[in-house]
């Protein structure tokens, strides 16, 4: 198991406890109220820790090096997937991954950045980053889904996106703000949902939908912590200021009405229970696609635009100016 920096308490507790199996296995001494005592206080702990959580901590738990990523989740709620590649413009960026799929019968475009599970893979798939080749590809899906009435399901999860030279020169910027275009008007039904790091336009490049959607321990801004406090004070010390002060948790958000929903996560994260955080995700998804297809295309679209329309609009009442005269 690997565990965080605020997760300390946590690593001596499983220490513990695996000494007493090791003592119990070898039949020598009977450990077993022992061992039923500390499993219950590690329950205990660990609930104690994740009712609790920072910003900070949040973002660290968004980037647990074993958290789910969109290909685990599509192997698990789906019972078919096709993958389709490329953008027909440059090449296939390996950083979205996408394709046909079918969940319980319902066949959709499913697409979403992929991290990488190892350091090779990793570099394979640029940490998540997107180029635009990326953008243009999951547009040409979402495009194809459209054709044929298929809802398409976003899963967002990317540090941002890729800021090299040649991201830039190919049209970075136009790719995204083409997609948010695109995604507006779409003529089929779109949920997004940010399982893990929602950074900047690299995120809303493929999360502009219908229901938006965060897992409890990701986050979704414009900047993330440490690039804050880079450039508020020139440091990242402060990257746990910054993420209190950028109010990017799923609470945050879903107060603000920036997204729809809040997914619950397993006591422990995402990556201590992926197979029943795929299966959560998955009735997730199904519940709100079935709301969704009560709706017109006609509707669904000026919904659409008047949520994203409405967002930032704030009501301010005038206040008397308070003086020291009397």
């Amino acid at each position: 198991m690997v565990f965080l920096e605020f997760e300390k308490p946590l690593e001596v507790l499983y220490e513990q406890l695996e000494k007493l199996k090791e003592i119990g296995a070898s039949g020598e001494i009977d450990v077993s109220e022992s061992i039923k005592a500390l499993e219950t206080k590690i329950s205990d702990k660990r609930k104690e820790l994740y009712d609790n959580l920072t910003g900070w901590q949040r973002v660290q738990l968004s980037r647990h090096p074993e958290r789910p990523y969109t290909l685990f989740y599509i192997k698990e709620m789906c019972n078919k997937f096709i993958e389709l590649h490329g953008d027909r413009y440059v090449k296939d960026d390996k950083a979205i991954v996408g394709g046909l799929a079918e969940i319980d019968g319902q066949t959709v475009v499913i697409l979403g950045h992929q991290k990488g599970t190892n350091t090779k893979m990793r570099q394979y798939r640029n940490f998540g980053m997107a180029n635009p080749d990326g953008y243009r590809k999951a547009l040409r899906l979402m495009k194809i889904a459209e054709r044929f009435g298929f809802p398409v399901i976003t899963l967002i999860d990317t540090p941002g996106a890729f800021p090299g030279l040649e991201a830039e020169e190919r049209g970075q910027a136009e790719a995204i703000a083409r997609n948010l275009f695109e995604m507006a008007q779409l003529k089929t039904q779109i949920i997004c949902v940010i399982i893990g790091e929602g950074a900047s336009g690299g995120a809303i490049g493929i999360g502009l939908g219908d229901k938006v959607f965060m897992l409890e321990n990701s986050w979704y801004s414009v900047i993330s912590p440490e690039n804050c406090s880079t450039i508020l004070w020139r440091t990242w010390d402060y990257k746990e200021q910054a993420a209190e002060a950028l109010k990017l948790t799923a609470e945050n958000m879903y107060a603000n009405g920036l997204v729809d929903g809040i997914i619950p996560e397993p006591i422990g994260g995402a990556h201590s229970a992926p197979e029943e955080m795929a299966q959560i995700l998955k009735n997730a998804i199904l519940k709100s696609l079935a709301e969704l297809k009560t709706m017109t295309i006609d509707e669904l679209i000026d919904a659409r635009v008047d949520k994203y329309s409405n967002m930032g609009e704030y009501e301010y009442v005038d206040e008397p100016v308070k003086t020291d005269e009397k």
